[in-house]
């Protein structure tokens, strides 16, 4: 019943816009009759004639006069039409609806009820609309539905449109941080012949001119680091990622990426950088250190605390992971000890370590803390650590039970990287899930020599999603992946 009633309205205002063609009128122009102000501007200019252009809010007819409202990204502002004042043009005031974009001239004044409101004089029409607004969205059961018409969410919910103006402001300050260091900002390939840079599965296309298979990046972090060894000592690139991988709250297919290497430096540079830049963030876009996210207060003040990976497992499970070093056996220890983890189709230490931590330890960490110096295996491109090379020197700041960002200093030795990955794709010949392949150019530049250096990466959805206060990332990607309603589009023939 509501489809067919949309559908009513639909063709009424089709037949609106044959009206206006008829009368001469183009539904469409291409430009404003005039120079505008902003509607901000506009509500503050009574007793002067203002020029101003937007979307048609709210329409109001008492006796000889109309009521419009109208908004633009500034503001709203309500408009008199008097058939006195607009004349001939009152048959083109008949054929406006809520949803068509116009432009008006006339002066403002205050009603008798003390609203700003610009008595019109003259008005021509942007845009017909020729499909109605929703009546009601905000509370819309189909949550789906406001992520595929995203356009709709951000017309009728105005804390929708505040989201996005934040993230864009932790974009510029994330850009403004690095700027300021001396870091340059770069822009590597998308389409890559070897994926690499992080564990995780790629996306498969294909170049028609060269006849190869490409992946789409999953990082960008190999690249970055070729520009080390070009001679680059600071280098950053803000980008979208993409990899094949399952949708939750906290993942996207495609997703926006800062990543950012520095030579001469290591994961305990990172660390320090990292609280100062998040923190100082927050404290710019929410006035304070402390958030509420998901109902609880979550204070970035540095320091943040620290703790080695090892014993942040330790602490929640009694079991101490250092001592086990075959896959079947930790995994009856885990068992033995009652920890509840879904360990199907686990077959690597890797995998079981990384099951335990995301599982168990991650969800308990409500403010930043730095999880460090994780098992070497985790890591294939993070250097080990001097005293003990069964670890490496990495961080991973967690806060409201979800990791920030993930950071090492980097392996730079050509003959472990080598080493490292060879090892990994050996856990995909096993059956590993996701792991790292061997990137021959990369091994080559490593050989000419890459200074220590220190990498960084940080999905800016997810601190996007805790600073706004957002359930799923979804909720600060402006348009995200979503399976397709005709579910037999992209189908073989």
């Amino acid at each position: 019943m509501v489809k067919k009633r949309l559908e009513e309205i639909r063709a009424i205002r089709l037949e609106k816009v044959k009206k206006l063609r008829k009368m001469g009128v183009d539904p469409y122009p291409s430009k404003l009759p005039e120079v505008t102000i902003a509607i901000s501007k506009a509500v503050k200019q009574e007793g002067k004639e203002v020029s101003v252009r937007g979307r048609i809010w709210a329409i109001r007819e008492h006796g000889n006069c109309c009521f419009f409202d109208i908004k633009d990204e500034t503001g709203k502002i309500q408009l008199l039409f008097q058939k006195k004042n607009i004349g001939k043009n009152e048959e083109l005031q008949r054929l406006l609806d809520i949803g068509d974009f116009i432009w008006v001239k006339g002066k403002v004044f205050k009603t008798e009820a003390g609203e700003i409101t610009v008595d019109v004089e003259d008005f021509s029409l942007l845009t017909k609309s020729v499909r109605p607004l929703p009546s009601t969205w905000h509370g819309l059961k189909d949550v789906e539905e406001r992520y595929r018409r995203r356009y709709v969410d951000l017309l009728l919910n105005d804390e929708v449109r505040e989201v996005f103006e934040t993230r864009a402001k932790i974009v510029k300050l994330l850009r403004a941080y690095f700027d300021e260091r001396g870091f340059i900002e770069v822009k590597t390939p998308a389409l890559q012949p070897v994926y690499g840079g992080a564990t995780a599965k790629p996306f498969i296309t294909h170049h028609n001119a060269l006849d190869v298979d490409m992946y789409l990046r999953i990082a960008d972090e190999l690249y970055l680091k070729r520009l080390i060894v070009g001679g680059f000592e600071k280098v950053y690139e803000i980008c979208t990622d993409f990899r094949n991988e399952g949708m939750d709250r906290w993942h996207n297919p495609e997703f926006s990426q800062l990543e950012f290497y520095w030579a001469y430096a290591n994961y305990n540079d990172l660390m320090e950088l990292t609280q100062d830049m998040l923190s100082g963030i927050v404290k710019e876009i929410k006035g304070s250190y402390k958030i509420k996210y998901a109902g609880n207060e979550i204070n970035f003040k540095p320091p943040w605390k620290r703790v080695v990976f090892r014993d942040a497992i330790y602490e929640r499970t009694k079991i101490d992971i250092d001592k086990y070093k075959d896959t079947k056996e930790l995994l009856t220890v885990i068992k033995s000890k009652g920890v509840d983890i879904d360990t199907k189709d686990i077959n690597d230490l890797p995998t079981v370590y990384d099951c335990l931590y995301k599982q168990v330890v991650r969800p308990s960490i409500k403010d930043p803390t730095f999880v460090i110096d994780h098992p070497y295996s985790m890591r294939p491109l993070a250097k080990r650590k001097e005293d003990n090379p069964d670890r490496v020197e990495s961080l991973q700041p967690i806060a409201a039970g979800t990791e920030l960002l993930n950071a090492y200093t980097e392996l730079n030795d050509p003959q472990d990287q080598k080493a490292r990955w060879e090892e990994d794709m050996k856990r995909g010949k096993a059956g590993a899930e996701e792991f790292q392949v061997i990137d021959k150019d990369f091994i080559c530049a490593l050989e000419y020599g890459m200074p220590p250096t220190a990498g960084w990466g940080m999905g800016i959805d997810r601190f996007t999603a805790i600073l706004t206060n957002q359930h799923s990332i979804k909720d600060v990607i402006l348009f995200p992946t979503l399976k397709p309603k005709d579910e037999t589009r992209n189908r073989s023939k």
